[in-house]
């Protein structure tokens, strides 16, 4: 079979790819891959689109990085995967798993970024065979401050490593419990761009750092277009501007704007799908009432559409993590989310009906176009 879609699944127990031909009707799911390890991501090279890497973590062997050059049959470990420098005795910092990985701009082969939990950003320019930390970040001053806080569930994590198409030095990433942050001169410096976005659990204004950003995207054919999932609503920037604008409100309120995952359309950077899930006060994280459903906006964010059809109508408790919903580039566009019951369900119209295409797989971590 001549593969025309290839998903790259990152689960608790391991990563596993499916392949479909150019309809997106049948898919073949391969053998597990670094079985029994938790995959956290799983991404293809897209300037080199055989060669994938994933993050990954044992429980005896702790956070490491392999690396495949045939699409993702044969694997190498890392050897010196993202960690960060040696402390000295009873101080400093201990990667407990790498949670994003970036391929670099387009310009840059064989460079990649790494985010890790607890926050801190690494770089290889040798295709992800070795890691060194990025001392703009992991040794800034300001470190301690922008990653305070206790963080989610699982801990805090730096997620959403952005690069500008245009420049290479230009990148921005997410932090939880810590909020946007942009650099101009390719990690060497950063500052905050939280501007505009809402904190309902710290008491007082907004502050200039400190905000939970889920999950960031930028569009590759408009890359001063932003989109932000928080945990306190859905957000839009348009650059030159430094400052959010809150776009979810016009999801219906007993839904709410709260959730984890985001993706964009490829060719229109008016177009974006989130996974609204329950954000009240026990924050269960689950689609609202038991009927999950995507929305989409086709605007930037002035009106939503619930998308539904195929989904199941009730007592369907999903939660889809913040790296579980992509989009391919075919046309027209195919989506697709995993969730954390081992679920994948596919779109090939753009959202207007969905198809459950697996199951019974570990919880999803995470899932990319390969």
């Amino acid at each position: 079979m001549v593969t025309n879609v290839r998903l790259l699944v990152g689960t608790a127990k391991g990563g596993w790819i499916l392949d479909s031909d150019a309809a997106r009707r049948k898919w073949t799911v391969s053998a597990p891959i670094c079985f029994g390890q938790s995959v956290n991501h799983m991404v293809a090279d897209p300037r080199e689109p055989s060669r994938v890497v994933a993050a990954a973590k044992a429980g005896h062997l702790g956070p490491t990085i392999f690396v495949s050059v045939d699409g993702g049959r044969k694997w190498k470990e890392a050897s010196k995967p993202p960690a960060f420098d040696k402390p000295e005795e009873g101080s400093g910092l201990s990667v407990d798993h790498v949670f994003w990985l970036t391929p670099g701009h387009r310009s840059e082969p064989g460079v990649w970024w790494a985010g890790t939990s607890p926050p801190g950003l690494f770089r290889s320019e040798d295709h992800g065979a070795t890691w060194t930390g990025v001392d703009g970040l992991n040794k800034n001053p300001m470190r301690p401050q922008w990653c305070g806080g206790e963080g989610p569930p699982g801990g805090a994590r730096m997620h959403s490593i952005l690069i500008d198409p245009r420049d290479a030095r230009h990148m921005y990433f997410g932090m939880s419990l810590g909020g946007v942050f942009e650099t101009m001169d390719g990690g060497a410096s950063w500052a905050p761009l939280n501007k505009g976005c809402e904190i309902d659990y710290i008491p007082g204004p907004p502050p200039e750092f400190g905000h939970d950003p889920h999950c960031v995207r930028l569009h590759p054919l408009a890359p001063d277009r932003l989109y932000q999932q928080n945990h306190c609503g859905i957000y839009r920037m348009d650059r030159p501007t430094g400052e959010w604008t809150r776009i979810g409100r016009k999801i219906p309120k007993k839904t709410g704007d709260i959730g984890f995952p985001m993706t964009l359309h490829p060719r229109d950077p008016e177009t974006c799908w989130v996974f609204p899930m329950d954000g009240t006060s026990v924050w269960p994280r689950t689609s609202p009432g038991g009927k999950p459903a995507v929305y989409v906006t086709r605007n930037g964010g002035k009106s939503w559409i619930r998308q539904d059809k195929g989904l199941p109508p009730d007592n369907a408790w999903f939660t889809v993590f913040r790296q579980a919903m992509t989009c391919d580039a075919r046309k027209p566009a195919g989506l697709y989310f995993g969730t954390t019951s081992g679920e994948i369900w596919a779109s090939r119209d753009e959202g207007e009906s969905w198809k459950r295409i697996a199951e019974h797989l570990p919880r999803i971590q995470s899932l990319e176009i390969g």
